[in-house]
């Protein structure tokens, strides 16, 4: 089994825990996803975000430049299996010499503080992917969650986040409509000219959340040749909680939405984005080694191998192969 996750905070949560006097590192430790664990389970390739709290800094620039500094040390410490990736050729020269492949991505666009030249600057260090928003409205647009932000999702693209959507897709960075509000993914769908995708989002047809796509948002993103990578995340699989009152992350739930953007949009626009790192341990697979379970689940949802692969790696390989 061959696995490619487009979303994990695992950097993000060894920086906080470092600046609590911790000292977690990333070849193994104690999360949902380490290098080890990812070696162990087959990982071709991870995309590991830089995430940014906007309503908890001040300095979100800064605070993403030290995160990549981070990412760049735990790159050079580990290149005996892992490097990073900037292109698809370099994931598959990745593949030919046994290592995984890192790919970094940034989760929460106002790290650029509404910058086209510190949007540069992250091209030139290597960031290949970014979401426009988090939770908090910014100058580039508004989320789509929390819901309590009833006026967010008829809010769409800023004039500062068109300028940086072309931007973007001019330098080769894949533009990401997770956490962006509808009106948002309404503007890239009507704007890119090239695939985008939502890196870690399900299907709203199946969990009313704003962070959900809806059926419409499916097969927007499948017909511009974009992928959507499945989220882990309890709240985001089920309308309602389980006997003990708990929002859980069940492997059938998460096929359930694999089901069903598949179906919506087609078996090549589906692709996996755990969260891991970036959500509770309320989880049926408790960290990357546990995927197997999905597999099987898939299986029993009338999925073949040959479907499988396709979500668990492939199409996120030819995602990749037609915008790096």
């Amino acid at each position: 089994m061959k696995i490619t996750d487009m979303h994990c905070d695992t950097i993000s949560r060894i920086y906080q825990e470092r600046r609590q006097g911790k000292h977690p590192v990333l070849r193994s430790n104690s999360f949902q996803t380490d290098l080890e664990k990812m070696k162990q389970a087959g990982y071709l390739l991870q995309n590991f975000a830089m995430f940014l709290d906007i309503g908890q800094t001040s300095v979100p620039y800064q605070n993403c430049k030290e995160q990549i500094r981070l990412f760049l040390e735990e790159m050079e410490k580990n290149q005996d299996i892992i490097r990073m990736v900037t292109n698809y050729n370099d994931i598959m020269e990745n593949q030919k010499q046994g290592k995984m492949s890192a790919l970094m991505t940034l989760e929460e666009g106002e790290a650029c503080e509404g910058s086209l030249d510190k949007l540069r600057e992250f091209y030139r260090l290597g960031v290949r992917m970014m979401t426009f928003t988090w939770n908090y409205p910014n100058s580039l647009g508004f989320p789509g969650e929390p819901a309590a932000s009833h006026l967010s999702q008829s809010q769409g693209l800023t004039p500062r986040g068109m300028e940086f959507l072309e931007e973007m897709e001019r330098l080769g960075i894949i533009p990401d409509v997770s956490h962006l509000s509808d009106a948002g993914i309404r503007d890239v769908c009507r704007l890119a000219r090239k695939p985008f995708c939502a890196s870690h989002s399900n299907a709203r047809s199946l969990c009313r959340r704003g962070r959900n796509l809806p059926d419409e948002f499916i097969r927007a993103i499948a017909e511009k040749g974009g992928v959507i990578g499945a989220n882990y995340y309890g709240p985001f699989l089920s309308n309602t909680p389980n006997v003990l009152g708990c929002y859980y992350g069940y492997v059938r739930d998460i096929a359930a939405h694999i089901r069903h953007i598949t179906d919506v949009g087609g078996i090549n626009c589906m692709g996996l984005g755990s969260d891991f790192d970036g959500i509770d341990n309320n989880l049926e697979m408790k960290n990357c080694t546990y995927l197997g379970l999905l597999e099987q689940e898939l299986k029993k949802c009338g999925f073949h191998e040959s479907e499988i692969d396709r979500i668990f790696y492939q199409n996120v390989l030819a995602f990749y192969k037609e915008v790096l």
